[in-house]
C-alpha cells in the first residue's frame, strides 16, 4: 500500500492517467452539481419566502443523491452504462437511447476538462499533499466556473468550504505559510469588497456580487497574498478583453453584468500553478 502511495506520490504518466480517470468520474459528478445546487437553493428560498417547510417536505426529494439522473424530455432513467464519463455520450451518439433527443454538449466538455485538468496535475505535480489539494481545488473552481456563468452566482456552500480548505492546507505550509494564508483570506475579500462599496458610491450600482468576494478569499487562502496582483490583474484583463469583444460582436450589451467568478477561477487557477514563473519573468523583462 505504502508503495502505491509513493508512486503515485511522483509525477510522470502512471500518476497522470489515474489522476485523469478519478477526474473523469468527479467531472461526471460535476455535472450534477452544477445543475442541482442552483435549483437546490431557489427551493430553499422559495420555501423561506413562503414560511411553508411542508411545500418542500410534500414534494419528491431534490439533493445531489435523489432523484437518480434521467432525460429531461422523456424521463427516461440513466442506466449505469450509459452514465460512462465521455464513453457512453460518444456511444450513444450524443442522444438519449430513450426519445433520441440531442443530450447537450456541455455534459462531456465538463467532463473532459476535469479529466485534461486533473490528469495535468497527476503529470506535473503528482499526488502527494500538494498535489491531491490542488486536484480538490481544481474540482470545486469548475463547478463555480460553470455555475456562475449559467445563473451569475458563486454559492456559499462552495466558496466557503473552499477557504477553510485552503486554510487547513496551509497549516502544513503545503502552498505557502499559514500566515501568508490567512493574510491572503483576508485581502482577497477586502480588496474586491472595496472596489464594490467603491463602485457603488460613485455610480449607484453593484459592479459584482459577494460571491465574487469569498472566492478571492479563498484563492488568497490557498496561493497567500502573494498570489492576489496577478490573479487580480489576469481576471481583469481577460474580463475586459472578452466583454468589449462581446460588444464587439454585438452579442453582449453593456449595460448587462457578465460573471466575474470565471475570470476569477481561471486567474486564480494559473496563479497558484505558475505565479512564480511569471513573476520571476516579467521582472526579468523589467531589469533588460
Amino acid at each position: 500500500m505504502s508503495s502505491v502511495i509513493d508512486l503515485l506520490a511522483q509525477p510522470g504518466l502512471t500518476t497522470a492517467v489515474v489522476a485523469l480517470i478519478l477526474s473523469l468520474m468527479v467531472g461526471s459528478f460535476l455535472n450534477v452539481v452544477i445543475y442541482r445546487l442552483p435549483v437546490m437553493m431557489e427551493r430553499e428560498w422559495q420555501a423561506q419566502l413562503a414560511e411553508d417547510d411542508q411545500t418542500e417536505q410534500a414534494g419528491e426529494p431534490f439533493n445531489l443523491a435523489v432523484p437518480a439522473s434521467r432525460c429531461g424530455n422523456c424521463g427516461h432513467l440513466i442506466r449505469w452504462y450509459e452514465n460512462i464519463p465521455l464513453l457512453s455520450y460518444l456511444a450513444l451518439r450524443g442522444r438519449c437511447s430513450g426519445c433520441g433527443t440531442s443530450i447537450s454538449l456541455r455534459y462531456p466538455a465538463v467532463e473532459l476538462l476535469t479529466g485534461i485538468l486533473g490528469g495535468f496535475i497527476g503529470w506535473q505535480l503528482g499526488l502527494d499533499l500538494a498535489g491531491a489539494g490542488l486536484l480538490t481545488l481544481t474540482w470545486v473552481l469548475i463547478a463555480l466556473t460553470f455555475i456562475d456563468i449559467d445563473h451569475q452566482l458563486l454559492p456559499d456552500r462552495l466558496t466557503l468550504p473552499l477557504l477553510w480548505l485552503g486554510l487547513l492546507f496551509n497549516t502544513q505550509g503545503t502552498f505557502t505559510s499559514i500566515e501568508h494564508a490567512v493574510y491572503g483570506a483576508a485581502a482577497g475579500y477586502l480588496v474586491l469588497w472595496s472596489v464594490y462599496w467603491i463602485f457603488k458610491l460613485l455610480t449607484g450600482k453593484e459592479g459584482m456580487g459577494y460571491g465574487d468576494f469569498k472566492l478571492l478569499a479563498a484563492i488568497g487562502a490557498w496561493g497567500g497574498f502573494e498570489v492576489l496582483p496577478l490573479t487580480i490583474l489576469l481576471s481583469s484583463v481577460v474580463g475586459v478583453a472578452l466583454a468589449l469583444t462581446l460588444m464587439a460582436a454585438k452579442r453582449h450589451q453593456a449595460a448587462n453584468p457578465l460573471p466575474f467568478g470565471p475570470y476569477l477561477a481561471i486567474a486564480g487557477w494559473i496563479a497558484l500553478i505558475w505565479g512564480t514563473r511569471i513573476n520571476e519573468w516579467y521582472l526579468g523583462m523589467l531589469l533588460v
